[in-house]
């Protein structure tokens, strides 16, 4: 089942469970981790439901380009890693 998980910078605003989905695509994958924090959404997604400019997703290992439609497929043993991005200087 795929999992997605969350870096630590997110923990400083909300909870960022490691949630396991049975999600054929990406979003169905975050829809699935929302519904365990509802927060996140805001941290993730930003008005139009794409992803923020500051957030990269990862699929095994791979970057994540569509950020609106976040409908790349799945595998049962994928694992997604969602990062907000880190600046200053």
């Amino acid at each position: 089942m795929p999992t997605v998980e969350f870096t630590p910078q997110l923990r400083r605003f909300t909870d960022t469970p490691r949630v396991a989905s049975p999600a054929a695509t990406l979003r169905a994958a975050l829809e699935d981790a929302f519904q365990a924090n509802p927060r996140l959404r805001g941290y993730v997604l930003d008005d139009q439901g794409a992803l923020r400019a500051n957030v990269v997703v990862f699929i095994d290992g791979e970057r994540c380009r569509e950020r609106l439609r976040l409908d790349q497929a799945l595998q049962p043993a994928s694992t997604v890693h969602v990062l907000q991005a880190l600046s200053g200087g």
